[in-house]
């Protein structure tokens, strides 16, 4: 049986000790570590990236990348980290921060998004999914050939079909579970990718 969600549980314990907003930056650095997707002196997009633990970890860990954050809440400020508060299912509006920033294309965009819940499995799995589908839209056209893209989606009816579409268009698709994510989550990572 899964556990209860205790918010004082040991992974955000630990990111409260280490410094970081959030107990998610612990999946993020297991991806990177099994996938191998951050360098130095990267372009790095997070979508959806409040309260900011990512971004904390790709600043920490990995030097003269440049790294914008976009949420729509406000995100307390990173060093060496460019944020914006904005709605990323408005494309428009993400293509003028890019156009502002200068950036046609990124090494690597990551979104660990996840929808208001309501409760109601299969509504949030497919606003998840609409999210996601958004992240995609912007990895198509801002992603450098050969370049990663790495987002959380909600498995439930519509996980399966997402996924199916997804590899018509991408080269590399995998599906991550994180250590760190709690039993009772249907969370999984995404892993999509475009040979150079």
């Amino acid at each position: 049986m899964p556990q209860r969600y205790t918010p004082n549980d040991k992974w955000s314990r630990r990111a409260a000790e280490e410094g970081f907003r959030a107990r998610s930056v612990y999946k993020l650095a297991e991806l990177d570590q099994k996938y191998r997707l951050l360098k130095n002196g990267m372009t790095v997009l997070d979508l959806g990236a409040a309260p900011g633990s990512w971004l904390q970890y790709v600043a920490d860990q990995y030097k003269r990348c440049r790294i914008i954050g976009i949420d729509l809440q406000n995100i307390e400020p990173i060093e060496g980290v460019t944020l914006y508060k904005e709605d990323i299912t408005d494309i428009d509006a993400i293509e003028k921060i890019l156009a502002t920033e200068k950036i046609l294309k990124f090494d690597l965009i990551i979104s660990d998004l996840a929808p208001a819940t309501s409760g109601i499995k299969d509504v949030d799995q497919w606003k998840s999914i609409e999210l996601s589908q958004s992240v995609v839209d912007i990895a198509e056209v801002h992603l450098k050939s050969g370049g990663t893209c790495v987002m959380k989606v909600l498995r439930g009816s519509d996980f399966d079909e997402f996924l199916r579409e997804l590899k018509l268009n991408w080269q590399y698709v995998h599906v991550a579970i994180a250590t760190a994510s709690r039993d009772r989550s249907s969370e999984v990572y995404v892993i999509l990718s475009k040979q150079l």
